[in-house]
């Protein structure tokens, strides 16, 4: 491999041409970065506006129309977006990515779904197009910051051979790892999001504390995050906290999503998950009371609406 900022080779399988569906906040600037770090820098593209792609275009990227004309064109065709009744609206259709699957093609999905759905989505797919389009689950974690930089982490799951073929593309926009068979990917993403809106609570509900108390927010969460307390979500968060900035980046409601995705797998698994179950309920119940579309440091503005005495759950 090479330089971050050159293109990234691999003894893994080659391959020929990338397709992206999905230009939103994580899938534009992964494009962007598949374009200028990709050998050869075959990419082509769709979304559901094109005007999201202007610079992705001005990079060397390849428009179409639809997520068909993508499919015909693309070997890996990497889709990023919201959740998977998005996905199978990229599939479905005349237009859709099935009807422009001719040849062998790994569909790689980087949206955060269920690890069952995504195990699903693979038997439909092969049932679908006679064992042409095979799937592997690639979501990822790094935030707008780690997509735009190419530092994202990529958690893979899915059969060794399909894997291989996807791995280049992801190097291209960060760190990859298989982690294990199909659903593997998922799995880890949603241990991932456990973690990640555990902190954010935790962050929030001192932040309240601290600036009722007369503290200086911002200087304490620098001072914090020399010590056990330091985390990337301290580093990404603490000024938002600090000014109360909840504009919307990685919206909170997506949290409801993600964390019930970590409990079904609990479930299937018989795994207790006494914070997980807590972390759901609130973000649940802040989506419900209208904060669902900020960013999760929108936890510091709903905690800030309750009482002292009133539950924070439904």
């Amino acid at each position: 491999m090479t330089s971050r900022s050159g293109p990234v080779r691999s003894d893994d399988a080659a391959v020929h041409a990338v397709g992206v569906i999905g230009l939103g906040v994580m899938g534009r600037p992964m494009a962007l970065n598949m374009v200028r770090r990709l050998p050869g820098g075959d990419v082509h593209v769709t979304a559901r506006r094109s005007a999201s792609a202007a610079d992705v275009l001005d990079a060397g990227a390849r428009w179409h129309p639809t997520a068909r004309e993508v499919a015909a064109a693309a070997d890996v065709v990497v889709v990023m977006v919201p959740d998977m009744p998005a996905v199978h609206a990229v599939l479905d259709g005349p237009d859709g990515l099935l009807a422009g699957v001719s040849r062998p093609t790994v569909l790689a999905v980087s949206s955060t779904v269920s690890p069952d759905a995504v195990r699903e989505l693979e038997r439909d797919m092969r049932d679908a197009t006679g064992g042409l389009l095979h799937v592997v689950d690639a979501p990822v974690s790094g935030g707008e910051e780690g997509a735009v930089a190419g530092t994202l982490s990529v958690m893979v799951g899915g059969a060794p051979d399909d894997v291989a073929r996807v791995l280049d593309v992801y190097r291209a926009v960060g760190t990859p790892a298989h982690l294990g068979p199909l659903g593997a990917g998922q799995v880890a993403k949603a241990c991932n999001q456990i973690i990640v809106a555990a902190q954010v609570l935790a962050l929030g509900e001192a932040a309240v504390i601290a600036e009722r108390a007369g503290l200086d927010v911002l200087a304490m969460f620098d001072l914090l995050g020399g010590g056990y307390a330091g985390s990337r979500v301290l580093e990404v968060k603490k000024r938002r906290f600090a000014e109360h900035d909840h504009s919307p980046s990685g919206p909170a409601r997506f949290m409801v999503k993600d964390l019930s995705a970590a409990t079904e797998e609990a479930r299937r698994t018989a795994t207790p998950t006494p914070q997980t179950d807590l972390l759901l309920r609130v973000f649940t119940d802040l989506t419900r009371r209208g904060y669902g579309d900020q960013d999760t440091a929108v936890v510091q503005a709903y905690l800030e609406s309750l009482d002292r005495d009133e539950e924070s759950t439904p």
